[in-house]
């Protein structure tokens, strides 16, 4: 998983998914349909609960792949070139392509340290999504009839771009205002231990990337 992949993407996704839903109804609002709806978005609700309760779990229990874990700054070396895989284990060991790297007690510490910062985003991000697509299911149910016209002109998808934009950007921008913690983190556990330097690739300026890249992204909508 990659926790800070938390893109504008999910808009299009949701939508995709929620106007044939609302196109479908263009039919005569008639008792059975609406309920046959309304059953139809409640699942699509517990889906969602139940996949994303899945997601934090996994961040839990399965090893932290350091290398796709985020984003931002460099990618592999100077030279370009990719780096073995590397991972943090719930137990605070540190694997390269599988193997454990020799640590102290201390070591062990700064990596569980590196690695909870890591999952506190990541959570982050799966917390927004839920509440975004939550609030689209919500939307389009509150209002399923009233929106057939909009679906079919646009204005429903204008609609829920903006509804999901008021939810959103606020959290990303929470995220984004997180990543000084986890750069010092990444760095203290950079001094203590040689072996997850290459991987060390978030900077100091990424953090202004990252509100200035939010902003601009949301102002295009």
């Amino acid at each position: 998983m990659n926790p800070t992949r938390i893109r504008t993407a999910l808009l299009p996704l949701l939508l995709a998914g929620l106007l044939p839903l609302a196109a479908h109804a263009a039919e005569p609002a008639k008792g059975p349909i609406q309920r046959e709806l309304s059953a139809e978005l409640a699942e699509a609700r517990r889906e969602v609960r139940a996949e994303l309760a899945s997601a934090r779990a996994e961040l839990e229990t399965e090893n932290l792949d350091v290398g796709n874990s985020l984003r931002l700054g460099k990618a592999g070396n100077a030279a370009g070139e990719a780096l073995p895989n590397a991972e943090i284990t719930p137990r605070g060991d540190f694997l390269i392509e599988g193997k454990a790297v020799a640590i102290d007690a201390g070591q062990r510490e700064q990596l569980l340290a590196y690695r909870g910062h890591v999952i506190d985003i990541a959570k982050a991000g799966i917390d927004i999504g839920e509440r975004s697509a939550l609030l689209a299911l919500d939307t389009v149910d509150r209002g399923l009839f009233s929106l057939i016209v909009g679906a079919l002109t646009g204005s429903l998808e204008h609609k829920l771009e903006k509804t999901i934009k008021a939810t959103v950007e606020p959290g990303v921008l929470q995220i984004c205002r997180s990543l000084p913690s986890l750069l010092d983190s990444q760095q203290r556990l950079a001094a203590s231990l040689p072996q997850f330097r290459p991987y060390a690739t978030l900077e100091a300026d990424d953090m202004e990337d990252c509100e200035n890249q939010v902003r601009h992204e949301f102002a295009r909508r």
